[in-house]
């Protein structure tokens, strides 16, 4: 397929309106809602932004903020998770960040990176698999028989709580940590509807959605990954975000108003959790100067990507991946924001943007690549062979751990 024409860039005085366009022209057909339906979130892409983030980071009272829902002003949530999935900034950067917070934000924050290190190593030694039920099979759910759940409605739009949070999925992108525990649970283990459809439907609008990240949260919170299923209740709305049960039509008959009736499912077959090695990838440059041009993935689209940066003179290459693209069918608003990171870096430095199957975009190029804890990205690298292969930036460099669980990674990595 012919090169596609760089994304315009906000920094070259473009609008996202214009970035919009360029999605719906280029990318349109590939998308959830169609070229007609693309609209922006409610992060704007490139790495000005997520140094202007990176740069105003302030956790002072997260401790006691990070689950508040509403008001919006009153949230702790850091807002920095769109830049760390695509490596705009990384862990180890946030981590540095936040040194100078007072000891118990800083904490809680620094706990919150873990976990998604955690989610990494986890994804790296399983790969696909944590698509699957981990250590037990979904919970079995004993709803009252006054409360007839529908299995094609499990985010039902009568339940003020559920209207507000998939309003604010579908519109933005973006969610605190406490409304996606609220998600999962009601999907799967309140209406007992299948974990892993409801898991793709927040990955689909999710801007920072990772597979590592959105499954595992989905996981611990069903219960596949932890035995223990988490029960959302009206307690935490009342607690979190009292004003939508006070505005709710629902609120003198709540269909959430006791914990949910849930056993955990019995175990699951699934693969090995135990101590064993992480794939890690270099732990130092292998064959520098020894391609022509850096082959870049979402994963790590930052101006400080380890290959991206060894030659800054160096022209680099990124394909949207079509048959991938075609088969999730994400939202637009995903697409806007990579476009807006690709604009920027394509006026900084020679980009190459294109479309279509990524091995045979890139056929016959010698390539230097950063090393990424993806399956994707290590079956496409078993056939493109990159000649130079940069370390991956981790915050805990993986050895010989379990991951059965977040403890035990802890324990095992000395994180």
């Amino acid at each position: 397929m012919p090169v596609l024409p760089s994304p315009p860039s906000i920094a070259d005085g473009a609008t996202t309106a214009d970035v919009v366009g360029w999605v719906a022209t280029h990318l349109g057909d590939l998308t959830l809602e169609g070229p007609d339906g693309i609209a922006p979130g409610a992060f704007r892409g490139g790495q000005s932004a997520a140094d202007a983030a990176l740069a105003l980071l302030d956790v002072a009272g997260y401790a006691g903020r990070r689950s508040t829902v509403l008001p919006e002003s009153r949230r702790g949530a850091s807002r920095m998770s769109p830049y760390i999935r695509y490596g705009l900034t990384t862990l180890p950067q946030v981590w540095a960040a936040v040194a100078g917070a007072p000891s118990r934000d800083r904490g809680r924050y620094r706990d919150e990176l873990l976990w998604q290190e955690f989610a990494r190593h986890l994804y790296a030694r399983v790969g696909g698999a944590n698509g699957e039920a981990l250590k037990n099979l979904q919970p079995t759910t004993r709803s009252p028989t006054d409360v007839p759940w529908s299995l094609d409605d499990p985010w039902p739009s009568a339940m003020n709580c559920m209207r507000f949070v998939t309003d604010e999925l579908h519109r933005d992108g973006w969610l605190v940590n406490q409304t996606r525990m609220w998600l999962a649970s009601q999907w799967a283990v309140r209406a007992g509807a299948d974990w892993r459809a409801g898991e793709d439907a927040m990955f689909t609008h999710l801007l920072d959605g990772s597979r590592a990240a959105n499954r595992l949260g989905w996981q611990w919170t069903v219960g596949t990954g932890s035995g223990k299923p988490y029960g959302f209740s009206r307690w935490q709305v009342e607690k979190r975000a009292p004003e939508l049960c006070r505005s709710c039509p629902l609120r003198g008959a709540c269909p959430i108003e006791r914990w949910p009736d849930a056993d955990p499912g019995p175990r699951a077959d699934g693969p090995p959790l135990n101590r064993a090695p992480v794939p890690a990838g270099p732990s130092r440059p292998e064959n520098p100067g020894a391609a022509d041009t850096v082959w870049l993935t979402a994963e790590s689209l930052g101006t400080a990507d380890p290959a991206l940066a060894a030659d800054p003179e160096r022209p680099a290459v990124f394909v949207f991946d079509e048959p991938l693209l075609r088969r999730l069918r994400l939202s637009g608003k995903r697409l806007v924001f990579l476009a807006e990171t690709l604009g920027e870096l394509a006026a900084l430095r020679p980009l190459e943007v294109r479309r279509g199957r990524v091995v045979d975009e890139l056929a016959g190029r010698t390539l230097a690549a950063t090393w990424t804890p993806v399956p994707g990205w290590a079956r496409i690298a078993a056939t493109l062979a990159p000649s130079e292969l940069h370390p991956w930036p981790w915050l805990v460099r993986p050895g010989t751990t379990s991951v059965s669980s977040y403890s035990a990674w802890r324990r095992d990595a000395g994180a």
